[in-house]
């Protein structure tokens, strides 16, 4: 990839950077800013340098103004919110820019075009600029036209932290520390049995919580109750098998309107899995204290009902050892946001999906495109 550190003259280029500031949004304000602070460099970079900005980016599946994320990024950087994504207004507004100056164009999944990967829709686009940068790794898994046609159509660069993803993420499949603990949660089973695979080879252990860990539990003979599984076969005999894979020993259950710590054995099946239990996490902590490089995706429990105390005291752990720590899934990322924790691990992606895709794969396919 080429970076924005290699364009030699920017000034008065006017510049597409596709960000990815699909935040939550309650009651018409931005309640996690931290992907809007991840893109914050580049912004400034460019605009240091003279560069006329064009900010694009998608918000939710379509429908949304961002008209609530150009208020928070005006706390930031001076940014002007036009309210279409192509057409008269957005080509007199790129008209008025002066050096230095950023616009922020409307949701661009709110035109079919983007979604569809259209190519006169991406061609429209790509009127407005000279220059293209990517700076949206948590999207860049997708094959939408602002991901992987705009870098064809214009000279294209990869913006500082998609940088940083690519260099702190490869470090982990390339060259890892060990010993090397990988502790992988969430619920999105299909896309967690490729990233198994690969890292029961590359990792000295991988503790695995959430509702993940339902389903191996299950697979395992004990009873799951009313907890989350999937019940699709992805012949786990195999993972099984292996002493690098770490399933709780305990787990916190709601029973009727009780929190109950129970061993493995003794959930009953009217009750649900919401954490990992103490024992659990006391196991957890011994491992991440031997550890060099801990890779965690994913939170140990049902983060949405607030089962996140397992959660919190093995952030805290990670923080307090010595190893080297990289962070990555939107939910967890969402809590050390706000436990305001970012700047106490050695790295956190802003990526969900993507994260894992390029765990397992080395690569996206926003990153091709700009090759």
């Amino acid at each position: 990839m080429r970076s924005i550190r290699q364009i030699k003259n920017i000034k008065g280029k006017i510049t597409l950077v596709r960000v990815d500031f699909n935040v939550p949004i309650k009651n018409g304000k931005v309640k996690d800013d931290f992907r809007i602070k991840k893109a914050l460099p580049t912004i400034k970079f460019l605009q240091k340098r003279g560069a006329k900005i064009i900010l694009i980016t998608h918000l939710g599946k379509g429908g949304n103004t961002l008209a609530p994320i150009s208020k928070k990024v005006n706390k930031f950087v001076k940014v002007k919110f036009v309210p279409e994504v192509i057409g008269e207004k957005v080509i007199k507004a790129v008209a008025e820019m002066k050096k230095g100056d950023i616009i922020l164009l409307e949701n661009l999944r709110n035109d079919e075009g983007e979604k569809k990967s259209n190519k006169i829709f991406a061609m429209n686009l790509a009127k407005l600029a000279d220059i293209y940068v990517n700076e949206a790794f948590p999207v860049s898994h997708r094959e939408d036209a602002s991901i992987v046609l705009l870098p064809k159509l214009l000279s294209s660069y990869a913006g500082l932290q998609l940088e940083e993803e690519v260099e702190n993420l490869s470090h982990v499949f390339k060259s890892p520390k060990h010993p090397f603990l990988f502790i992988l949660s969430g619920a999105k089973f299909s896309t967690k049995i490729p990233l198994l695979k690969k890292y029961l080879k590359l990792a000295d252990y991988i503790f695995i919580g959430g509702a993940l860990a339902n389903f191996f539990l299950k697979a395992k003979g004990y009873e799951v109750g009313k907890s989350l599984v999937d019940n699709v076969n992805y012949n786990t005999a195999e993972l099984l098998k292996s002493k690098k894979l770490i399933l709780p020993e305990d787990v916190v259950v709601q029973s009727g309107k009780r929190l109950i710590n129970k061993k493995i054995n003794e959930v009953k099946k009217d009750e649900v899995i919401l954490d990992i239990g103490d024992k659990s996490v006391k196991n957890l902590i011994n491992l991440i204290k031997k550890s060099r490089l801990i890779l965690c995706n994913g939170p140990l429990g049902k983060y949405e009902v607030g089962a996140v105390q397992a959660t919190k005291k093995v952030l805290k752990a990670v923080v307090d050892s010595k190893a080297e720590s990289i962070i990555g899934g939107g939910d967890t990322v969402a809590l050390i946001s706000e436990l305001k924790m970012e700047k106490k691990f050695s790295f956190v992606s802003t990526g969900g999906g993507a994260t894992l895709d390029f765990l397992v794969n080395g690569t996206l396919p926003g990153i091709k495109a700009l090759k």
